[in-house]
Order: structure tokens, then C-alpha cells, then sequence
């Protein structure tokens, strides 16, 4: 059986997510062995093979309504600053 080819993942940021979100993501590692940075490229870089534009939109509008969304440009807040 030849060698699976490894995908080089540049670090590019860390993220912050909701306990369900990381929940989710957990899940997935446990069903298919990748680690999280395997998972968001594979979900973020096939997201038209798996979702539904409309659906999409409509999660992210759904987001922004309860939420909001930060000013173009502004920076988020860091857990330790002021």
C-alpha cells in the first residue's frame, strides 16, 4: 500500500470556540482520526461539496442577528486585555 502524502499545515492562528462548536469538533475527530487543524481545512476548504449556500447564508445571518459582527477592520478582543 503506498504512503498516504502529508499535507503541510502552516500555522496560522489560534481559535476560539464555544464548548458546542468544540464539541462538534471533538466528535469528528473521534470518527475519522484527523486532528483539528486536518478538520477545519477539510470542513473550511470543502464547505461548497458539504453545505447548502442557502442554508449557509441563512446559519450566518441567523448568527449575526443574535451576535452581531464586528466592524470591518476592528480587532478582537483578547480574553486578558483590559
Amino acid at each position: 500500500m503506498p504512503k498516504a502524502k502529508r499535507l503541510a499545515l502552516p500555522k496560522r492562528f489560534n481559535a476560539a470556540l464555544t464548548e458546542a462548536a468544540y464539541a462538534r469538533l471533538r466528535a469528528l475527530n473521534d470518527e475519522y482520526g484527523l486532528g483539528n487543524n486536518y478538520l477545519l481545512t477539510v470542513l473550511l476548504e470543502r464547505l461548497d461539496d458539504i453545505a447548502d449556500r442557502q442554508a449557509l447564508d441563512a446559519a450566518f445571518q441567523s448568527f449575526i442577528s443574535e451576535y452581531g459582527a464586528p466592524q470591518p477592520g476592528a480587532k478582537t478582543k483578547k480574553r486578558d486585555d483590559p
